[in-house]
């Protein structure tokens, strides 16, 4: 690719912080994988955990199309709270009036909603819970049922740890910890996060349950470590709760980088939708020349 001058805003959700680029209005196409990553470097780019992109649906339903690029480049299937930010840039751009957007991404259309209050409600879609869907292989692990769910005991390099595996679009292994400040994200996230379990790789969720309605969370992401808060690992984790009989919808979820508010009236139905709500905000805008 030659060089390239591109426009830019920089937004984050709760400190999940984002690059968030106009596919519509410039183009991307040829952007590869070693360039996203370049974009996304916090020393020799402009930072960020994931760089989102807009651009126009390939389906009737929707008003745009919504990809995501780790920082490492690759290309993954979902983001909670980069669709926040997504809607809360397509308002400010001017490039829809309505207030309640339908967003195609990888697996599902996402229905984004900003409230009068500023905050951003986000229709998540159901709970994958499916091993062969989301995509986990559990034939070789140790399994044991709690709740409505089964837990899997993954192996590490020395000690072994009950998950729960769910999809929110992205794969999440999520695990109950006594003490979040103390529990060793940066030791196991990068050991889960490429575990043989999960042939796509997958996030890695520290749960610290607070009372019935309240959580305390930490996410090793795949692709991009900790981040200061991680929307679809909120989703899962407040998913996982629930079915493990610990939690009651709906649940706050307390992150490094702010609090977010997830609902799920799993008593309906499994296929209930998950809500998720919590802030967006633009940080600054710029552009940079890519080579």
């Amino acid at each position: 690719m030659t060089s390239t001058r591109l426009r830019f805003t920089k937004m984050h959700g709760a400190g999940n912080d984002f690059i968030v680029l106009n596919g519509i209005s410039q183009d991307l196409s040829g952007i590869t994988k070693e360039q996203w990553a370049r974009l996304a470097h916090r020393q020799f780019g402009i930072g960020a955990d994931q760089i989102l992109l807009v651009e126009k649906p390939t389906v009737a339903e929707a008003e745009f199309r919504y990809r995501i690029f780790n920082s490492d480049g690759g290309e993954v299937e979902q983001c909670g709270n980069g669709s926040r930010c997504f809607v809360r840039f397509v308002r400010d751009k001017g490039l829809t009036k309505n207030k309640t957007v339908k967003v195609q991404v990888a697996h599902t259309i996402l229905s984004l909603t900003e409230n009068d209050d500023g905050q951003v409600t986000v229709n998540m879609g159901a709970p994958i819970l499916s091993n062969e869907a989301i995509p986990f292989n559990s034939s070789a692990l140790q399994e044991k049922v709690e709740g409505g769910t089964n837990l899997y005991q993954l192996e590490l390099s020395d000690h072994a740890v009950w998950i729960n595996a769910i999809s929110m679009g992205n794969p999440h292994a999520v695990q109950i910890v006594q003490d979040l400040d103390t529990a060793p994200v940066a030791k196991d996230g990068p050991q889960i996060e490429k575990h043989v379990a999960f042939p796509k790789k997958v996030n890695a969720g520290f749960m610290q349950i607070q009372n019935r309605h309240e959580i305390k969370l930490r996410v090793f992401e795949r692709g991009s470590g900790e981040t200061l808060a991680c929307g679809t690992g909120a989703c899962a984790a407040v998913v996982s709760g629930i079915l493990r009989g610990h939690l009651d919808s709906p649940v706050t979820v307390h992150t490094r980088g702010g609090d977010l508010s997830i609902a799920w009236d799993s008593a309906s139905s499994m296929q209930h939708p998950v809500m998720m709500t919590g802030p967006a905000q633009t940080v600054f805008e710029g552009e940079i020349t890519l080579d």
